[in-house]
């Protein structure tokens, strides 16, 4: 197995505190990557940063998104099949209030349009909420949403015109009176055969929770928990082939340490799990990974004690 390891950016760097970053292949071997970076998750000065990939190095990073004296939050990149990239990302003083803000480039990310609300009206964030939207095979898309305020429930939107409009889902069904805490967010979603689509949840109950759709998103069955432990983390997963997939994820579940953080993969469509590869292992916060695949390799990014962004490539075959 081939790895490489970079940090995205070193000590130098035009924010104190970096985190939530996402990435995508381009035609031209390019990977962009973007994350939010201000003081700190939350502060007025928050922005939306990006850095591109070529020939092995990174560019320095510069701002693509950003409002004074408003917080951005969750920056979400995604190739459309219709030849637009997008970036959608949330912006609003608090979590129940935000609201989703879409970018679309026609070049690669070398140049964006101006900032247009996803949804007219949206308040509580429509759109992926912080996991990469998904293609299925009948051409829907299909972003993993959720809702975080006094409780926790998660959903999909789901366009059927290439990003010009969208329609929520039902929410997932989950029983809140039995759990412990709010419930889950953060879906990261998958399609097995056509319109059967299948989400792993972040949770506050010890471990991943998961849901089914079998008409292409619009609803799920009760969400369930499953034998992959989750303190309250981010996670993500791609499809490697059909029934192979690959979860990056912090396998703790219990407190609030984020590490470490590792590649599981499963041949079984999600069914079992083994753990593959330890991306970090110290302590310090390793968190909200991103991960797709570009070929015969894995890419991820994730968060780096708060202070950096790291940028993985790994065979996976």
């Amino acid at each position: 197995m081939t790895t490489m390891k970079q940090f995205i950016f070193e000590e130098s760097r035009p924010f104190a505190s970096c985190h939530a970053s996402t990435l995508v292949s381009l035609d031209d071997g390019s990977v962009l990557a973007a994350w939010f970076g201000g003081t700190d998750e939350g502060d007025p000065d928050v922005d939306i940063w990006c850095s591109r990939r070529t020939d092995g190095q990174w560019s320095a990073p510069h701002r693509i998104a950003g409002e004074p004296g408003i917080p951005h939050w969750n920056p979400v990149l995604f190739q459309g099949n219709n030849g637009i990239l997008y970036l959608y990302y949330k912006v609003g003083h608090t979590i129940p209030g935000w609201y989703t803000r879409v970018l679309e480039s026609r070049d690669g990310g070398s140049t964006w349009g101006q900032p247009a609300e996803l949804v007219a009206g949206d308040v509580g964030g429509r759109g992926p909420v912080r996991n990469k939207p998904i293609i299925t095979k009948d051409g829907t898309w299909l972003a993993p949403a959720s809702l975080e305020s006094e409780v926790w429930d998660a959903c999909v939107d789901i366009s059927r015109d290439q990003g010009q409009s969208w329609t929520m889902s039902e929410l997932v069904p989950i029983r809140h009176e039995t759990l412990r805490g709010k419930g889950v967010i953060q879906p990261t979603l998958w399609e097995s055969e056509s319109g059967r689509i299948h989400m792993l949840l972040r949770s506050t109950e010890g471990s991943i929770y998961r849901s089914e759709s079998d008409d292409t998103g619009a609803t799920w069955c009760e969400a369930y928990p499953t034998g992959l432990p989750n303190n309250n983390s981010g996670i993500d997963l791609v499809k490697r082939d059909e029934g192979k997939l690959a979860l990056v994820h912090n396998p703790v579940s219990e407190g609030s340490l984020r590490t470490p953080l590792v590649v599981s993969l499963s041949d079984d469509n999600g069914t079992t799990w083994r753990e593959w590869f330890v991306l970090e292992s110290e302590p310090g916060e390793y968190s909200y990974p991103a991960i797709i695949r570009n070929g015969d390799k894995l890419l991820i990014t994730y968060t780096w004690k708060r202070e950096r962004i790291v940028f993985w490539e790994i065979d996976c075959e």
